[in-house]
């Protein structure tokens, strides 16, 4: 199945961190676990966020943040199960802050179990599994064993249609460490692998396993997979009609694909291939759209550089045999030694080169596939909220919409920019230093252009010792990119405070700064952040290219850029350029 079912996070309240275990026995505690479980195997949303908050209100007067965090992951779980992926977002970014804020590094994976729930929707199977593995190692090594089911359960439905029998090994593993440490999840688990049976078209074992689910029902169980069984069940008594209405009323878009098998069981094969066709529509969505046509640039440029990795091979093996020959030459003129060097010292560089080559490719391949595809999902959902006839009219809802559209579209652009920017200027030799550059009416314009994309509680002020009519050659166009660029690097990482724009002059040099009062930078990284692909915080925003390709425009345009490491009060950058 192709329908998003994400497995139930952590339900029950787990081995807590501060509290002790004694009111996990009291029947309010287990009068609200309940009424949490049902109404998320439900999909009720009426019911799920007013026992959410009833539940999470009870652990915080436990002082068990362990099991206050883990009903966090469940609400995110369940707006992803509500394709509410702007929202499920949203809230995986603030439960990441507040569990490095609070230095609970032993709940970190639950931040890296939303991580790989984020990347399975976006289609990164191969991230999703890395992360849900490494879940897994953290959960083992925290000794939070009652919570592992869920996470094979995860792995499950990725490898469901990939590697059937692995998925199987993993249901036996779910249910393994269920029956020991939760015997409560064992009847969710039972009834993934009934669904299982009818998908691999053993019609026998799924009725057997629809009877024990029933007998389930009747002692008052529940299971997330309860509605997917009873339309199969009716599928397989010969209600076609039936089974597609209650398809239809209780799975809604979801259950294309489910209807258009029902279809094929009973025959109706028109039938099929036009529910075939919807479920095909449905799915190509215009985020599909934009993702084929924006990665298609990224294809041909990973081709380009095979390409340059084949001629640098060739290069390389070409020269391997000239510095041979030549060895061979001046073997009896007593300059072996020094061509040995000379070349060795060639090839050497060339060979670094190359592995240069294949790292930058891996990262260029890993940050692409998450930094696009993450701003361009969110994208598409809040365009799926905003088109909702049922959408509250409210403007400053409407606003925020539109404001995080704008964000996301922007981040998309300066990515895009970066990496083409940066390839332009690699293979570009020289730079035109024609224009007068005006530095404060430049300064103002940066000013004005980037002040909707702060914080609410920043301010971005100009702080110049120059006269106003001051120019200097330059060229503007470059010389504006990388304070753009160096802007929004302080935008991302500035939540209180001010970003100032400074510019002083002697009679040598142009000194432009861009400080902010923002987290700031270790002293230690003032080389390294200037490296391709080296973000400080994996969470935030960004390819890594911003300040690379700083640095080579102002290389370009004959000046320097550093971080002070003087500054205590956030991070400034410093760009010198000669007058």
């Amino acid at each position: 199945m192709k329908r998003i079912i994400l497995a139930i996070v952590l339900l029950t309240g787990l081995l807590p961190v501060q509290a002790e275990n004694d009111y996990k026995e009291s029947p309010e505690y287990q009068a609200l676990r309940d009424s949490l479980h049902h109404a998320f195997n439900s999909g009720d949303s009426a019911q799920f966020f007013p026992a959410l908050t009833r539940l999470q209100d009870y652990l915080l007067k436990q002082n068990d943040l362990h099991a206050y965090y883990t009903q966090r992951c469940n609400e995110i779980v369940f707006q992803m199960n509500r394709q509410r992926i702007f929202e499920a977002y949203k809230l995986a970014r603030q439960l990441s802050k507040e569990l490095r804020e609070r230095g609970l590094d032993s709940e970190m994976y639950m931040a890296y179990n939303m991580l790989g729930h984020l990347n399975r929707y976006c289609g990164n199977k191969e991230a999703a599994r890395r992360n849900f593995r490494q879940v897994i190692s953290m959960m083992e090594k925290a000794g939070y064993y009652e919570s592992l089911p869920p996470i094979y359960m995860n792995l499950v439905n990725i490898e469901l249609n990939d590697n059937p029998k692995e998925a199987q090994v993993l249901l036996d593993k779910a249910a393994e460490i269920a029956s020991k440490y939760s015997p409560e999840r064992v009847f969710d688990i039972q009834q993934r692998k009934t669904l299982s049976y009818f998908n691999s078209g053993d019609i026998p074992k799924f009725i057997e396993g629809y009877k024990e689910y029933q007998k389930g029902v009747a002692e008052g169980k529940s299971s997330v997979h309860g509605r997917s069984i009873e339309v199969y069940y009716e599928a397989c008594m010969g209600n076609t009609d039936k089974a597609i209405e209650l398809a239809r009323k209780e799975l809604g878009d979801e259950g294309h694909e489910t209807i258009t098998k029902i279809y094929e069981m009973s025959g109706q094969w028109e039938k099929a291939f036009k529910s075939l066709q919807e479920d095909v529509q449905l799915k190509d969505s215009v985020v599909d759209v934009i993702l084929i046509n924006s990665m298609q640039g990224y294809r041909d440029e990973l081709t380009l550089y095979d390409m340059e990795r084949k001629t640098e091979l060739a290069r390389t093996i070409t020269l391997s045999i000239i510095i041979a020959l030549l060895l061979l030459l001046v073997a009896a003129l007593g300059y072996i030694m020094f061509s040995h060097r000379k070349h060795m010292s060639q090839l050497k560089k060339a060979y670094d080169h190359a592995l240069e080559s294949d790292k930058l490719k891996a990262a260029f391949i890993q940050n692409m596939s998450h930094e696009v595809r993450t701003p361009l999902n969110i994208i598409a959902g809040f365009a799926q909220v905003i088109a909702n006839p049922e959408l509250s009219s409210d403007p400053k809802s409407r606003k925020e919409m539109a404001d995080m559209i704008q964000k996301n579209t922007r981040i998309i652009t300066n990515q895009i920019d970066e990496m083409l920017e940066l390839s332009h200027n690699e293979s570009t030799d020289s730079v035109s230093m024609d224009d007068n550059a005006n530095v404060i009416e430049l300064l103002e314009q940066l000013k004005q252009e980037n002040c909707t994309y702060l914080q609410p509680e920043v301010k971005m002020q100009i702080d110049s010792s120059l006269a106003p009519g001051f120019t200097f050659r330059t060229n503007s166009a470059l010389l504006k990119r990388v304070l753009n660029a160096l802007i929004d690097n302080a935008i991302k990482n500035t939540q209180y405070g001010s970003i100032t724009l400074r510019a002083e002059a002697d009679e040598a040099q142009m000194a432009l700064m861009v400080e902010d009062t923002g987290c700031g930078v270790p002293a230690s990284e003032a080389d390294h952040i200037f490296e391709r692909f080296v973000k400080l915080d994996s969470f935030k925003a960004g390819l890594g290219l911003g300040l690379p390709l700083c640095k080579a425009i102002i290389t370009r345009l004959g000046g320097s850029i550093r971080l002070d490491t003087s500054y205590n009060d956030g991070a400034r950058f410093v760009v010198n350029l000669p007058l």
